[in-house]
């Protein structure tokens, strides 16, 4: 167990599977106390399970974060009860992928994207982002993505919304910042999801020409997540970390 959380709170949306639960365990492997949310309550369960067994401290709390006013506002009311009354770190990672090319992507998939992915967290962000500032202050993760920035011929919808939390991202640090509400985001590349058999369809083609020349594990993300929440990120607001092994800025020239 570390201690660069040590005292602090957090929430963690989408914190079930893949990302957001690497996130969960090594934000309480560092000593916070986790409100680990999603939808599958037997998977919650195994991620609580999961950090408690390892010594640290977590509680499920059921979220279908599905854009509604009703939806953020409960799940930030009850993630503040579980956690004594304080949210001192939140995590934006709940969000869905359609793979879907723009010609296939009908009008209810794409209000259910924008629902999802950036109308959620606005909301939470809009509930949480001011009781962080009364208690004195906090840190908010967003999730971006690599595909927000390098043109793609699928997941244009998803692509999209990455592209607006990053937006966001800058100006909720305008905007919380002076507050004493510091606001940054991560942009993952390929990642692995063992939840789901390990790296997605692809991916090795996706990471051709690139430093890393391999899809990377969800604790890399994690690891990135501990260090924007801590003290030792005091001085970084509305900054977009990069962790894609390259592949958004980098070319190996000549990669087979």
């Amino acid at each position: 167990m570390g201690t660069r959380l040590e005292g602090k709170t957090a929430l963690v949306t989408g914190a079930t599977s893949n990302i957001g639960r690497a996130i969960a365990t090594a934000f309480a492997a560092e000593g916070a106390r986790v409100v680990v949310t999603g939808r599958s309550e037997e998977r919650g369960a195994e991620v609580v399970g999961e950090i408690r067994a390892a010594g640290g401290r977590a509680d499920f709390v059921y979220a279908d974060l599905d854009g509604s006013a009703e939806a953020s506002r409960g799940l930030a009311g009850e993630a503040n009860r579980v956690l004594g009354g304080r949210i001192d770190v939140l995590v934006n990672n709940a969000g869905v992928f359609p793979p879907n090319p723009t010609t296939d992507t009908g009008g209810d998939l794409l209000d259910l994207v924008w629902a999802v992915n950036v109308k959620a967290p606005y909301l939470l962000t809009a509930e949480v982002a001011p009781r962080m500032a009364a208690q004195g202050g906090g840190a908010i993760i967003n999730l971006g993505s690599w595909l927000s920035r390098l043109g793609a011929p699928v997941a244009t919808a998803y692509n999209a919304t990455k592209g607006a939390m990053e937006t966001l991202t800058r100006d909720w640090a305008a905007e919380f910042g002076p507050s004493g509400v510091r606001v940054n985001a991560i942009a993952p590349g390929v990642i692995q999801n063992p939840t789901f058999g390990g790296a997605p369809e692809g991916s090795d083609l996706a990471m051709r020409g690139t430093p890393a020349g391999t899809s990377g594990p969800p604790e890399a993300i994690a690891h990135a997540a501990v260090y924007l929440a801590s003290e030792e990120a005091a001085f970084v607001h509305g900054s977009v970390l990069d962790v894609d092994g390259g592949r958004g800025s980098v070319a190996v020239v000549g990669a087979a």
